[in-house]
């Protein structure tokens, strides 16, 4: 190493003890070829410490006190005015420190990633797992039940669903041509549309109140069936609620009730962005329905929808009736007076 060159002549007094029965000796002490040598006053070589092996007993403090690795009884003191030694075996064994092998660095390393790995797959891959085995496992009967659940919570906030006798025989009219398995009217509430698991749709009162014609309330049904086929509403539960649902939902059947308010609370309360209308087309084209009062009632401009407007499916074309006028009558009553 380039560091013993440029101490090969350095040189020394010093005292050398060989074991811990015999008197201490003064000698002269050089540093050799990787090792250090200590000498008696003559000159002659009196035993050769491998600079790799060399240890100091006492850190810091003088005077300086060496000993070979494995053999603490054979010492070397160097007193405090041996600065120049005592700097340049230092020296030498911080260089000879830091060329040793690390094996341990090496297996900490290998822990540390492992360790890292099985964190990464805790945090990112096994939660999005549990997610998808749990939505492939859950059945339609408790989508359906979570969804009566989530209803519930909703009433609490927006009032009972409308239930008029003769209001609900037109609704469910309405929900046959659409091909929709449960819609309710809800009286109050800040969201024109919601859905929820188990393919139940939510409308606001004012889709039938306040318009003339039954194709608003139907465009409004049929775009959150669209949503519904495009993301599960049960991964949105799944995910908003985090992992432990999922983990709750999969082994027990089950989802705690605090976990429900909340999510109902957050589909009362979300920012909801209007699917663009370009997607929509098929939809309304698929259902033989007009997508021009649905577009106005978005939009009473047309400006931002001016594509269901323009490219209107049933644009010239006779489209099969939603319901009667005296159904649509009693539709719109269905919340009461």
């Amino acid at each position: 190493m380039t560091a013993l060159k440029k101490y090969a002549r350095l040189e020394a007094s010093g005292l050398w003890r060989p074991t811990p029965e015999e008197q201490r000796r003064e000698v002269v002490v050089s540093i050799g070829d990787a090792t250090l040598i200590i000498s008696d006053t003559r000159d002659r070589p009196l035993t050769h410490w491998s600079l790799a092996a060399l240890q100091r007993a006492n850190p810091g403090m003088h005077p300086a006190l060496y000993f070979p690795e494995g053999d603490p009884g054979e010492t070397l003191e160097l007193a405090e005015g041996e600065t120049q030694m005592i700097e340049a075996i230092e020296t030498l064994r911080r260089a000879v420190e830091r060329s040793r092998p690390r094996p341990g660095r090496l297996r900490w390393l290998g822990m540390a990633l492992s360790v890292g790995t099985v964190v990464a797959a805790g945090v990112f891959w096994v939660p999005s797992a549990l997610t998808e085995h749990t939505l492939t496992v859950v059945p339609a009967v408790k989508r359906a039940e979570i969804g009566e659940a989530l209803l519930r919570r909703i009433e609490r906030m927006t009032g009972p669903a409308c239930s008029e006798a003769a209001g609900l025989r037109a609704l469910s009219t309405l929900r046959a041509r659409l091909g929709a398995d449960q819609i309710s009217i809800l009286p109050g509430g800040t969201q024109t549309s919601l859905h929820l698991p188990g393919a139940r749709i939510l409308l606001n009162r004012a889709l039938v109140e306040d318009f003339e014609e039954p194709d608003v309330a139907a465009g409004f049904a049929l775009v959150e069936q669209s949503r519904a086929r495009t993301r599960d509403p049960l991964r949105d539960l799944l995910e908003i609620s985090g992992t432990w649902a999922s983990f709750q939902l999969l082994t027990t059947g089950q989802l705690d009730p605090e976990r429900l308010d909340s999510y109902a609370e957050h589909l009362l309360t979300r920012e909801v962005v209007p699917p663009a209308p370009e997607t929509l087309l098929p939809v309304f084209a698929a259902a033989d329905l007009r997508s021009t009062p649905y577009a106005y009632a978005r939009d009473i401009t047309g400006e931002t929808v001016l594509a269901l407007i323009e490219a209107d499916p049933m644009r010239g074309k006779p489209s099969r009736a939603l319901l009667s006028d005296a159904d649509w009558l009693r539709l719109q009553g269905i919340c009461g007076p």
